[in-house]
């Protein structure tokens, strides 16, 4: 092969292409979405600032010893473009283009593919060629077809009916041998260490581990916010590893919510190695064309220096960066201009609205009996109300009789969704609820209250902007638990509360006011709202 062959195709054409053929490839789905060229370059030059501000400005791209991993790979774009910054970058070490690329190829740049399909497109993307030992590979040292990009099928370990690594679903997965297991190897052993001795033949330690983890598997209770998130640990295993650098690009519901994301959550916002984390509250800028509910992040951890968290929330045209601590609450404020807020509102030992808002279905009535015409209790519904007899309903008696305020457990719009001004409503019912009624699962339950005063003042408090804010702070998706009412204060409800009365109380600037009411719509006061 001519040496002006071998730089064209080490120079990867597949990128020079006009448009970059991995910029037009379909994603899988929205568990397994291909990472734009653009994104995984941003991550990269992130990397590459922590390398150089951990060693005296030396460039992470003129080092032959550094070692890269991307575990999950699919289209192989991260393993791409290190490639080709390491071919320039080795330049003067390594003059001879061919014995360059073999160096890079051979010692510096693995991968693990989560599917047969996406090792081969993985490998066609490094090696130019599925085969990495083929004739139109651009390495010519390897003896193995898979070159450092491996795959291999898993299995599941069932326990009962769940998987003991990834708790995906036996009657979703354990199926024939003609459909892939989404059994992913890196996250289906206890010891990734050992796992990636065994594949790669020698003890490895990663410098550089990065790259776009599947999100999340079916289980058995459909998909989207039903499903159960897998990233965390993509991210765990990688832990384990030790790396220098970690960077991943995940979904950003373990900010607050997330399936099973609870102790996961804590360790992050307790990690002072995490830093730096870039926020998308619309995934869409990160993911040209992929909707994903809550937004996507990537982040920083660096191994060997600790400290406090960059956070850089890219909305819109605008970027808004400032450095914190991530442990000062349980859950994760993405936006800094919000945290501002929500901490001068809080207040050290003060009660928040939350203790007055149920737990998921407060009434749990069998949907079986739903809307009997006969019932003694009003039963709200979604969608038309009707009524229910008393002895269908399962537990939360004492609210029944009381006064109290019914609100939607979903949001009235997709959480990164807002009307032409840029707002959002929140909240979408906001209702009185008298004595002898009771409410389908798909509403929270706010109360008891003494009387009906107390509990039209309370619902008034919750069609505020302040009140709605402040609950928006720390919602990401549709769903609504009692933890989103954390960050409210709670208040005296026998009297009644204006938005005018809480900024002065609270002390807010007339530049916090303004992005309050730029954020939230209004809703008529004393008004019984509907479902939207």
């Amino acid at each position: 092969m001519t040496t002006s062959a071998l730089e064209a195709k080490a120079s990867f054409s597949l990128r020079a292409h006009n448009p970059d053929v991995l910029t037009c490839i379909a994603n899988l789905s929205n568990d397994e979405v291909f990472t734009p060229p653009a994104l995984a370059n941003q991550m990269l030059d992130m990397v590459a600032r922590a390398w150089a501000d951990s060693h005296d400005g030396g460039q992470i791209w003129n080092n032959a010893d550094v070692k890269f991993l991307d575990p999950f790979t699919k289209s192989g774009v991260f393993l791409r473009e290190i490639v080709s910054r390491l071919i320039d970058g080795l330049a003067h070490q390594i003059p001879d283009l061919q014995e360059r690329v073999d160096h890079i190829l051979t010692k510096q740049v693995y991968g693990i593919g989560i599917t047969q399909l996406t090792a081969l497109l993985a490998r066609r993307s490094v090696y130019c060629s599925k085969d990495a030992t083929g004739e139109y590979s651009v390495a010519k040292s390897f003896d193995r077809d898979w070159g450092n990009i491996w795959f291999e099928r898993t299995q599941h370990t069932w326990a009962g009916e769940k998987c003991s690594y990834c708790g995906a679903s036996k009657a979703g997965y354990g199926r024939g041998d003609e459909f892939e297991t989404h059994a992913y190897a890196f996250v289906h052993t206890t010891n990734p260490r050992k796992l990636l001795a065994k594949v790669f033949g020698a003890d490895m330690q990663f410098d550089v581990i990065i790259g776009n983890p599947p999100y999340q598997l079916a289980d058995g209770g459909g998909t989207g916010s039903s499903a159960r998130p897998i990233y965390q640990l993509f991210i765990q295993q990688a832990q384990l590893l030790e790396p220098r650098l970690l960077s991943m690009v995940v979904k950003a519901n373990w900010y607050t919510g997330g399936k099973g994301l609870d102790g996961f959550r804590a360790s992050m916002l307790g990690d002072r190695h995490l830093r730096r984390l870039v926020d998308f509250p619309d995934s869409r800028q990160a993911f040209e064309g992929v909707d994903i509910a809550g937004g996507v992040c990537f982040f920083l951890w660096d191994r060997d220096n600790p400290g406090d968290c960059v956070v850089e929330t890219r909305i819109g045209g605008e970027t808004i960066t400032a450095t914190r601590r991530l442990d000062e609450h349980p859950v994760f404020v993405r936006d800094n201009r919000a945290l501002e807020i929500v901490e001068k509102v809080s207040a050290p030992g003060a009660a928040a609205f939350s203790r007055r808002v149920s737990a998921r279905n407060p009434f749990t009535i069998d949907a079986r009996h739903e809307r009997d015409k006969e019932g003694e209790l009003y039963l709200y519904a979604s969608g038309a109300d009707g009524r229910v007899d008393r002895s269908y309903v399962a537990r939360g008696h004492s609210l029944i009789d009381s006064w109290k305020v019914l609100v939607s457990k979903t949001s009235s719009e997709h959480a990164g969704q807002t009307d032409k001004q840029g707002r959002r409503r929140v909240l979408s019912r906001v209702e009185v609820m008298p004595p002898g009624s009771v409410a389908t699962g798909s509403y929270l339950v706010v109360g008891p209250f003494d009387s009906e005063k107390e509990a039209s003042n309370a619902a008034n408090y919750l069609r505020t902007r302040f009140a709605r804010f402040l609950i928006s702070a720390v919602l990401l998706t549709q769903n609504m638990t009692r933890a989103s009412y954390d960050f409210v204060p709670d208040r005296d409800f026998t009297r009644a509360w204006s938005d005018i009365e809480l900024y002065e109380q609270y002390g807010l600037t007339e530049s916090e006011i303004v992005f309050i009411e730029s954020q939230i719509k209004p809703i008529a006061v004393d008004a019984e709202d509907k479902d939207a």
